[in-house]
């Protein structure tokens, strides 16, 4: 006898009425797998250079200039990256460990299956930069700029980010896991499916009304309810 169909899957409860998703969909992180490496070349980054399977370890690049150039399948453990310019690189499937410096300036740069550990920067420039299927874990980042920025399948987890800058930013399917937010600026910024929940600490400067797009927990609306009555112009007072 042929076999039974299965019956179809129903995505409605017993009244009938539509299932809700439990909260957003969840990022897609990156599954990098390094091939092995070569040394990395005896000589500081070239403007548009083109770097493929290498590896590079406590190197000091303090103000060289890589603009325009390509990484992939790279690792980069503890290197300094003060004043490093990178601006509209392309960095893909690779993984920065460690890394350290104040001014770096990835503006208008492509990162792409990407894993960022550990970080202890200042500073950072990646406005105007897409960021897809990326993991920032663990670090500290000070006063890093995402302006204009597109965030796509992005995670930030442990990590601490102390006046983030998201103004104008796309934010999709973008989570904070265990993460510590200061003073984050989300002024015109757009979210979709960004996941809140589960920070560690939440503070939100400026942007309170492009929460929408976003899951937060009641805890977190009892937090911010004096700073969202603000935003309207709400008078709480005991009667």
């Amino acid at each position: 006898m042929p076999d039974a169909k299965r019956p179809a899957t129903s995505h409605a409860d017993p009244a009938g009425r539509p299932r809700r998703r439990a909260g957003p969909r969840r990022a897609r992180r990156p599954e990098l797998r390094l091939p092995v490496l070569t040394p990395w070349p005896d000589e500081p980054l070239s403007p548009g250079g083109d770097y493929d399977g290498l590896e590079l370890s406590d190197a000091d690049l303090t103000g060289q200039d890589g603009g325009g150039a390509r990484l992939m399948d790279c690792l980069l453990r503890g290197c300094a990256l003060d004043e490093t310019r990178l601006a509209r690189a392309r960095v893909l499937d690779s993984r920065l460990d460690a890394p350290r410096g104040v001014g770096t300036d990835l503006s208008g740069a492509t990162l792409r299956d990407v894993e960022l550990v550990d970080a202890r920067l200042g500073g950072t420039q990646l406005h105007g930069a897409e960021l897809e299927r990326v993991v920032i874990r663990g670090g500290k980042i000070d006063y890093l700029n995402l302006r204009g920025a597109r965030l796509r399948d992005v995670v930030f987890e442990g990590c601490v980010l102390v006046e983030p800058d998201f103004g104008g930013a796309r934010l999709e399917r973008v989570e904070f896991p265990d993460c510590t937010l200061r003073e984050a600026d989300l002024s015109a910024a757009t979210l979709s499916e960004v996941d809140l929940r589960h920070t560690a600490s939440l503070g939100i400067a400026a942007g309170l009304d492009r929460l929408s797009g976003a899951v937060i927990s009641p805890a977190q609306l009892l937090d911010l309810a004096p700073a969202l009555a603000a935003q309207l112009g709400l008078r709480v007072e005991a009667t």
